[in-house]
């Protein structure tokens, strides 16, 4: 088997999760890393032990050994990388969300999905998580179509990042895009339809109030409530709660149809998890028949070492596998740049709705 090499642009916290996903995948290495933060670099390589430390973005895509490439820096950074490598090496490319943070930059995303020569797989990886799989494939049998859908996240503040970046809308694209894009690109997976019409009702009520960064307050949003009417008649909600670190399940979604319920519950990161409560909880799915009476529920556990590889319910392993798989075999990316930027566009309607307090049919 040949061994698949990455070149990896930007290795902070969530680049180390991908370096420590990759290293559990069998034919699979880091084989470059980019990643200007003298520390942040130094934690990549003691994850990922033979990988180079390249000096530029140039140097690592000047490469002639490298199979795959994936951008795990900043958001704002995204549109400036994809660029640079669809220039100089344009391999198969695995970009982390969001695609893209101004609304000014959707017609460089169309020239470069327009001309780039191999798959471009946004990292969507809520989608891998494995009981909201377990919910995608249950869905419609469960509900006989969904008609109403609801996506609850309640979760702890924003961490702290390499210089703070994602304290401000400048360079996140606000909350509703940096956070919610996920969300958002499961609403169209879910409903199988796009959105016609964005409701939405969000602030900064709690977290970040009292940080100041070079004399600026954080203005990142951390509560909002979202909803969304879509071409095929369906309804969809996101309520978001970034103060709500202490509840047993991180993120509840829910789908209604006129055969029953089905819901989703996952725990948020264990390493957050009191030790003293024991175990960390494990995701559940739950379908409701409405006839006749009576919820089924199945626990869907993850092994312990993917779980520990990351933050995402065993998610990024899943996702990189089968992003490894198209690499080595061809076809296209299951979550592909057309889906990346629909999950932006979705969420700067979002961050207009709630800035205008209108609601918003442009998207």
């Amino acid at each position: 088997m040949k061994v698949i090499n990455y070149g990896i642009i930007g290795c902070g916290m969530m680049g180390q999760e991908h370096l420590r996903n990759i290293a559990l995948l069998e034919g699979a290495r880091v084989a470059a890393i980019y990643e200007p933060d003298e520390i942040m670099a130094a934690a990549a390589k003691a994850i990922a032990v033979n990988a180079k430390l390249e000096a530029s973005i140039e140097d690592l895509l000047a490469r002639d050994d490298l199979d795959c490439l994936l951008v795990a820096s900043p958001n704002h950074c995204h549109i400036d990388a994809l660029e640079q490598i669809a220039e100089l090496n344009p391999l198969p490319l695995l970009m982390e969300k969001p695609l893209y943070t101004d609304p000014a930059d959707i017609a460089r995303i169309d020239a470069i999905a327009a001309s780039y020569p191999s798959p471009i797989w946004v990292a969507m990886e809520y989608r891998y998580m494995p009981p909201i799989q377990t919910f995608a494939e249950e869905v419609q049998r469960a509900t006989g179509g969904v008609k109403m859908l609801t996506i609850r996240e309640h979760r702890f503040p924003f961490l702290h990042k390499v210089g703070d970046w994602n304290r401000f809308n400048r360079n996140t694209g606000g909350t509703l895009v940096e956070k919610c894009c996920h969300f958002f690109d499961l609403m169209r997976l879910i409903l199988g339809s796009d959105p016609v019409r964005v409701t939405a009702s969000a602030g900064q009520e709690v977290n970040h109030l009292n940080e100041t960064y070079h004399g600026e307050v954080p203005d990142i949003w951390d509560t909002a409530y979202v909803i969304v009417d879509f071409a095929n008649g369906a309804r969809a909600m996101l309520e978001l709660c970034m103060y709500a670190e202490g509840s047993k399940y991180q993120e509840e979604i829910s789908a209604v149809g006129p055969n029953g319920k089905i819901e989703a519950f996952v725990p948020g990161p264990g390493r957050f998890w009191p030790t003293h409560l024991g175990e960390p909880p494990v995701a559940q799915v739950i379908i409701s028949p409405r006839h006749p009476k009576g919820p089924q529920a199945v626990d869907i556990p993850v092994d312990p070492t993917i779980l520990d590889a990351g933050d995402h319910n065993g998610s990024t392993f899943y996702q990189h596998a089968r992003f490894l798989d198209l690499v080595r075999n061809g076809g296209a990316p299951e979550v592909s740049i057309e889906d990346g930027a629909w999950a932006v566009r979705m969420g700067i309607a979002a961050q207009k709705s709630a800035s205008s307090h209108s609601v918003v049919t442009e998207i």
